[in-house]
């Protein structure tokens, strides 16, 4: 039975947190110990009203509202790319409202840090890195890989003046002609963090992971030489002679179930362990799926030029469609996701996305 829900909160606070995961290889014959407050944040999510919806996204299909295009804003500026067009707005500020609710009762709790100075320093590290300065436009944005982050920090080389148009075809650097709020003072960061304007985008943590894997093993030599052999040879019998380009999918989750989410790489680490939104105050959580219109948003926000647009998706680019996410998730062994969800829960329950559908029904389709 559903426990009543709390009240909708007025507008949006803080973003989910940064609660620690931790693991140990299996093979050293312990089992895997995430986030202590484990009981605890269940029983906030069944207070949220949230726990039905988490079990029908693995029991039952979840149907996505239907697609309708966004208002104003996009017409405005038209352009964008890389997610599917908005939603409805009613449906969006339903998804809103979840998001608002279940993170005001998150990060409402005492353990929660309510500020970066109150973050382990290595936690601290982390999403100071992560999080990009305008001072002409006064904004943070903090920058998740596999979600849109390279055409962001197009936008902010623009806004800045280094770079001539979102348009302009080069391979980006992603660390020139950027401004990191983790390279200032601490007094500077203290000011930035209470008076600029504060975002940051996410998305279906499934769908991301996958994403990170085809592009990382399947294009990027320096991924497959890095991670790629060290995966093949520890969990693939006589893996020694793979070149790293060969990683399965189900290697890759093996491996992730096996890394501590604070030291994983950048373009597979939760959300809630880049951008620590309970000790960051976030004004907007915009959403790989509203994509186009949840950036115009925040650019009408900011007051950037209205010439500046979000820009297109690079025709190179290799979406990850449903359809793609069903075949690899149905074609993965169920123990092998069911045992790697707790480490990316709280992407999953504080940005309100379902938990992967396997069951047999939904696999057979």
């Amino acid at each position: 039975a559903m426990l009543p829900r709390p009240p909708f909160p007025g507008e949006a606070r803080r973003a989910a947190g940064a609660g620690r995961s931790r693991s140990r290889p299996r093979g050293a014959g312990s089992g895997t110990v995430l986030l202590p407050s484990m009981l605890m944040f269940g029983v906030i999510l069944a207070s949220s009203g949230l726990l039905l919806m988490i079990e029908k996204g693995i029991l039952a299909e979840v149907k996505p509202p239907p697609l309708q295009p966004a208002g104003g804003e996009r017409s405005r500026r038209g352009g964008g790319g890389g997610g599917q067009e908005a939603p409805g707005e009613l449906e969006a500020e339903v998804l809103r409202d979840i998001r608002n609710r279940t993170i005001r009762a998150v990060c409402g709790q005492p353990a929660m840090p309510r500020n970066v100075w109150e973050l382990p320093a290595g936690q601290r590290r982390t999403v100071l890195r992560h999080l990009l300065v305008s001072d002409k436009y006064r904004f943070l944005y903090c920058y998740v890989p596999k979600v849109a982050c390279s055409n962001w920090k197009r936008i902010l080389k623009v806004l800045d003046g280094a770079l001539e148009s979102v348009d302009v075809k080069l391979k980006m650097d992603h660390k020139s002609d950027l401004v990191f709020l983790g390279d200032m003072r601490p007094d500077e960061i203290s000011y930035r963090l209470k008076n600029y304007y504060k975002f940051i985008f996410v998305r279906n943590p499934m769908e991301r992971l996958l994403s990170a894997y085809r592009n990382k093993f399947g294009e990027i030599k320096e991924y497959q030489q890095k991670y790629g052999v060290e995966i093949v040879r520890r969990y693939r019998k006589n893996g020694g002679n793979s070149a790293g380009d060969d990683v399965t999918f189900s290697e890759f989750l093996r491996y992730l179930l096996d890394e501590e989410a604070e030291r994983m790489n950048e373009h597979w680490m939760p959300i809630y362990n880049l951008c620590q939104p309970c000790a960051v105050r976030y004004d907007f959580i915009g959403s790989y799926e509203r994509l186009n219109a949840d950036a115009n948003h925040v650019l009408e926000r900011v007051r950037s030029p209205s010439f500046i647009r979000f820009p297109e998706r690079q025709p190179w680019y290799k979406p990850v469609t449903a359809e793609t996410l069903h075949y690899y998730l149905c074609n993965t062994q169920r123990r092998l996701i069911k045992e790697l969800l707790p480490k990316y829960i709280l992407d999953f329950s504080l940005f309100a996305y379902p938990l992967p559908n396997i069951t047999n029904e939904f696999c057979r389709q």
